[in-house]
């Protein structure tokens, strides 16, 4: 299995050996691809919106981005991660996610998200972890992947040296059960009910116009807007 990591940080601390742990349990190094934002992505959107009305390659930070979305696309498996800032994601997990509005399902969604699993991973010294789980989780559901783990662990310090040993144990129980399903569901899991849904309500707004010209014509030349699905051989 491939996998990439995006990083909401540019420190490798819990959140990050968590993570590492996570993909060496699912993947040979070689097939782990890392990214630190805003270390290798920093740019916040613009709000011009040329990507949802026209083309998201007529973004001013295209190039920039494009790497990494070149690497989430090739993955098996995607991991989001981010320490908790005040009860949500880092200010660089949420800039680089929302260059993606245009891949939601109410625009063009990337077909090849559909048949992917992704985990998201947060950490606090206390609390928030649901919060910022939530911040990744709703974009990646939004982009179209069928099945999102949820990791968000209360490490109870500010480093991942000063972890206690027990948590540390707990920690690796948990990442070995989430590596474990990832593998045993392999690389097709099935969309669900709620996904289905709404893909085929995005499906008759396309056929009738879509929100956009541009988005109208993509759903059209995928042919999503007849019968056919991404989930489909």
């Amino acid at each position: 299995m491939k996998v990439a990591i995006v990083h909401g940080q540019n420190h490798k601390g819990s959140t990050y050996h968590i993570s590492i742990m996570l993909a060496k349990k699912i993947a040979i190094k070689d097939d782990i691809m890392e990214f630190f934002l805003p270390r290798d992505f920093s740019d916040f959107c613009c709000g011009c919106t040329r990507c949802f009305e026209k083309d998201e390659k007529l973004c001013p930070h295209y190039e920039k981005i494009h790497v990494i979305t070149k690497a989430i696309d090739e993955a098996d498996v995607i991991i989001l991660d981010s320490p908790v800032y005040v009860y949500h994601c880092t200010g660089g997990m949420k800039a680089w996610l929302d260059h993606y509005g245009w891949r939601w399902l109410v625009h063009r969604p990337e077909e090849k998200m559909f048949s992917k699993q992704a985990v998201v991973v947060s950490t606090a010294a206390g609390a928030g972890m649901k919060s910022a789980n939530k911040d990744m989780k709703d974009s990646l559901s939004f982009w179209g992947v069928p099945k999102i783990y949820s990791l968000g662990i209360a490490v109870r310090a500010v480093s991942w040296n000063e972890v206690k040993p027990d948590i540390k144990a707990k920690t690796e129980r948990k990442v070995s059960r989430i590596a474990d399903r990832i593998k045993q569901s392999g690389i097709k899991p099935k969309v669900s009910f709620k996904g289905r849904v709404l893909f085929n309500t995005m499906s008759i707004v396309n056929r009738k116009g879509g929100m956009n010209p541009a988005d109208s014509e993509y759903w059209k030349s995928k042919g999503w807007t007849e019968r056919k699905r991404p989930w489909k051989v």
